[in-house]
């Protein structure tokens, strides 16, 4: 009796055999090429073997944008690593909230759609007193500079 296939005959062991060499294939393609992977290397440093380097995968940040602020409020003042890894937290976290408690917000009011109506509502509803005044006209400004420029 056969170990493999359970004396079903060849036709069981042509399609283990198929399988085997789909899965071999298979294994060969990601090897070979990062492009099936979606990675989408540069063809820069191809060698003779014709490899692609894998592009190093961008992460967002809030890092330009805050330093950017800092120079517009204190010009001669700069800012560590460690601080800016923590305002980044600080603005993700913040930016998750709003976007909850939008989110809930059209979730009682039976819609599908964000807008900056209930982006403002939820900015004053999270931002105590003073700081969301302040919020709600920066951002009242800029979405009117942004419907200008459209």
């Amino acid at each position: 009796m056969p170990a493999c296939g359970g004396g079903k005959g060849t036709a069981a062991k042509k399609r283990i055999a198929k399988k085997v060499a789909a899965a071999a294939a298979a294994k060969v393609t990601r090897k070979g090429s990062s492009s099936s992977s979606g990675g989408g290397g540069s063809v820069a440093g191809a060698g003779a073997g014709g490899r692609r380097r894998r592009r190093k995968r961008r992460t967002q940040s809030y890092t330009s944008y805050v330093y950017k602020v800092l120079k517009q409020v204190h010009p001669n003042t700069g800012i560590s690593s460690s601080a800016m890894s923590v305002m980044n937290s600080f603005v993700n976290d913040v930016f998750e909230r709003i976007a909850c408690e939008a989110y809930y917000l059209i979730q009682y009011s039976k819609r599908q759609t964000i807008s900056s109506r209930e982006i403002q509502t939820a900015v004053r509803l999270l931002l105590p007193g003073e700081l969301a005044k302040h919020a709600v006209s920066e951002g009242t400004k800029a979405v009117t500079k942004y419907t200008s420029c459209k």
